[in-house]
């Protein structure tokens, strides 16, 4: 079963990959089937809404199953009028590159302590026009976690708030932890039940 998603970050298409390679599910993105992706507006106000616009969005564009996510950092200890929810990257009004989040979060990081944080995501998939699932659930949700002030030396394009997350229990940077694997993370198993629930239902095998 071939599925796209509607992304043209090439380290979560990879990501999903690992996610959902127990399953008989082919993940390709939206730019090996449009020429041009379009600018697609995420306006929502939760992660679930922004996963919904764009999937729909994708969907009237190549008529193909397609799914998007979407997610939002909410941290512990800071106030409210900081909290990035689903605009993890958009800080008045200024879209931030990997380097310019790694400052800020870092910046608030030195200024409130170290952050503890977690990630909330949420999925939209659209089979065709009368099948659309969607999920905002708990095991969706990666596991708390602390982001510091101080960057680890390694990078992962796409992913600029890893050089800054810190394990709870050890202290210890993820990157420097050994028996961390991608695989491993939470909320891997919840997409790939999604993925096992969703296509149960259609009454596809996959």
């Amino acid at each position: 079963m071939k599925v796209t998603y509607g992304t043209g970050n090439q380290a979560k298409i990879l990501s999903m990959k690992r996610a959902l390679s127990g399953l008989n599910i082919e993940v390709i993105g939206i730019k090996d089937l449009l020429s041009e992706v379009p600018n697609i507006i995420e306006n929502g106000n939760t992660p679930l809404e922004n996963a919904h616009i764009k999937a729909v969005s994708y969907y009237k564009l190549i008529h193909k199953p397609v799914f998007s996510c979407d997610s939002g950092i909410y941290i512990d200890n800071l106030p409210d009028f900081l909290q990035p929810g689903v605009h993890v990257r958009n800080v008045n009004g200024k879209y931030m590159t990997d380097d310019e989040m790694i400052a800020y979060y870092g910046g608030l990081a030195h200024r409130y302590g170290n952050l503890k944080a977690r990630y909330r995501n949420a999925i939209c998939f659209v089979y065709d026009e009368n099948h659309i699932y969607e999920s905002f659930a708990e095991d969706l949700s990666g596991e708390y976690f602390l982001l510091t002030g101080k960057p680890h030396i390694k990078r992962v394009e796409g992913f600029p708030l890893d050089s800054l997350s810190v394990d709870i229990s050890s202290e210890k940077y993820y990157y420097d932890i050994d028996t961390y694997q991608v695989d491993d993370i939470a909320w891997y198993k919840g997409f790939y039940q999604f993925f096992k629930d969703v296509f149960n239902e259609i009454g596809i095998i996959i």
